[in-house]
């Protein structure tokens, strides 16, 4: 009896390791896989880039279907801690990016502050989103050598720039909260480069 216990708690557990997947992309899900910060090399200043996973739910697909643009951003903040008072943010980057679906051509665009890309399929296009290269960071504050920042890093999906019908539709509900898990690391200064893997190799 207790060998079938244990056979049937190892098949539960299989089972639920290859659902999970499945899961996932039913509610649909923001994962930061690696990202790193370094010097530029051409002029002063630094850059981040990111690689994210997003995969959309099904709520979100037939938003897209009825021409409502998804907007996507990617946050990264350094801030200096200060015991007397809240945190000073001393350096920020906060792109936003568009997602549009075409039924007339069946087609997906990305659409950029400075440029838009098209894509046939979904998969590429949330492929193509996900990669965020060589984002200029805008300092604030001239960054000390020695000092123990403290940087934050999150993507999510931005609903406060959507129709106010949809924003209604969202608000409370967890099929339109699509968000990654924020990020918290320690940085020093100067910095020539530092990079971060978080899933695989």
């Amino acid at each position: 009896m207790w060998r079938a216990k244990s056979q049937f708690i190892i098949f539960i557990t299989l089972l639920s390791a290859m659902l999970l997947p499945l899961v996932a992309y039913a509610e649909g899900s923001i994962q930061i896989k690696s990202f790193g910060v370094a010097a530029k090399d051409d002029e002063e200043g630094y850059e981040i880039s990111v690689e994210s996973e997003i995969v959309l739910n099904a709520t979100l697909e037939r938003a897209l279907e009825k021409g409502i643009v998804l907007y996507f951003v990617t946050k990264f903040t350094l801030l200096e801690p200060r015991w007397y008072w809240f945190d000073k943010e001393v350096a920020r980057t906060k792109p936003r990016v568009g997602l549009t679906y075409y039924a007339l051509t069946r087609q997906y665009r990305l659409n950029f502050r400075s440029h838009s890309l098209n894509f046939r399929s979904l998969e590429e296009a949330l492929q193509e989103l996900g990669q965020l290269h060589n984002q200029s960071i805008a300092i604030n504050s001239k960054l000390e050598p020695g000092v123990d920042y403290k940087a934050t890093l999150r993507v999510w999906l931005d609903l406060t720039r959507m129709p106010k019908p949809f924003q209604v539709e969202a608000f409370g509900s967890s099929d339109w909260n699509l968000s990654s898990d924020e990020l918290e690391w320690r940085m020093t200064f100067p910095l020539s480069v530092q990079r971060f893997r978080l899933i695989g190799d």
